[in-house]
């Protein structure tokens, strides 16, 4: 049973296997018609089931239309519809869906649902995203990073502004990809501090600098990510504005980067907040190729922990 739970409990000779066929996956495509569907059908005959608590884009989408693409079906399931963990415990809901479908993605608020969810299914689980993780966006970074500077490995990425789960996924990549990370935002908004020693005990450098001019000195990749939830109250938003106004990502910031930095956003973003226009239509960013290499970065997520 392979499970794609965090990119930190994932070996990092299956990452590279994953990314290895999402690049092989990408060029198989490249000459296809848009909408066309692979040529290896291997999905064919298999059912998943997207689960989604939490409200997406990129992620239902990407997800369904990459099923679609390699012949299977989906099933497609909120939050509501299912009130998980409430009218059944999460457990007799993974045993029962196991007996349906081959393979479960679930997008949730709290990571306990899904490691449940993991420990009682006799089919994969793959985490769409919880709160304190995003390993599929992660994945779908690094292989848009290689794919335009080669190896990520030893280079200096920079976090800028809220510590978030995707942040956190970024520092679990960091010690199974070895590159070095400088989180730079406000002290109320760290990751958390367990994220930071996972990568530093792999080896890794992992720093904490408040100056953000000083953060992405030299950086290779500037990241950052929406300062809001859709979850916040009116005021939550004004405090986060207030602490995070000094680590918008926008030129005069990406001047001290290295010249050929790349700029990433996982989207969706709040422009001339957390970055400018200017820097995200700029030539430092890869932002749509972000939001494409999702689509191939989980196909290859799903063939592995379907052995196909």
């Amino acid at each position: 049973m392979r499970h794609f739970l965090d990119i930190n409990a994932t070996s990092p000779d299956d990452l590279t296997q994953i990314l290895a066929e999402a690049d092989r996956i990408k060029a198989a495509r490249a000459g296809q018609k848009r909408g066309m569907a692979d040529a290896e059908q291997v999905l064919a005959g298999h059912m998943v089931a997207l689960i989604f608590e939490k409200p997406s884009t990129r992620t239902r989408v990407s997800f369904d239309v990459g099923v679609r693409q390699m012949g299977g079906q989906t099933m497609v399931l909120s939050g509501s519809e299912m009130q998980l963990g409430h009218g059944e415990t999460i457990a007799d809901t993974a045993r029962v869906l196991s007996r349906y479908v081959d393979l479960i993605m679930i997008r949730t608020f709290e990571e306990g649902v899904l490691h449940e969810l993991a420990e009682y299914a006799d089919v994969p689980v793959i985490n769409g995203l919880t709160n304190r993780s995003h390993p599929c966006q992660i994945m779908a970074d690094i292989m848009t990073y290689q794919e335009h500077r080669g190896s990520i490995q030893g280079k200096k990425v920079v976090w800028s502004g809220d510590g978030n789960n995707v942040c956190a996924s970024f520092l679990h990549a960091a010690g199974q990809f070895g590159f070095d990370m400088v989180f730079t935002g406000p002290p109320t908004l760290d990751p958390e501090a367990v994220f930071v020693e996972d990568a530093r005990a792999k080896g890794v450098n992992v720093t904490i600098e408040r100056d953000p001019v000083a953060a992405v000195k030299d950086a290779d990749l500037v990241v950052t990510d929406t300062w809001i939830s859709m979850h916040d109250s009116q005021s939550a938003r004004e405090r986060r504005h207030n602490q995070l106004r000094p680590y918008q990502v926008n030129e005069g910031l990406m001047k001290h980067a290295k010249p050929d930095a790349l700029f990433m956003h996982c989207l969706p973003a709040h422009r001339e907040e957390e970055a400018t226009s200017a820097v995200m239509d700029g030539p430092h960013s890869v932002i749509f190729d972000e939001a494409e290499n999702r689509l191939h970065a989980q196909k290859a997520i799903m063939r592995w922990c379907l052995g196909l």
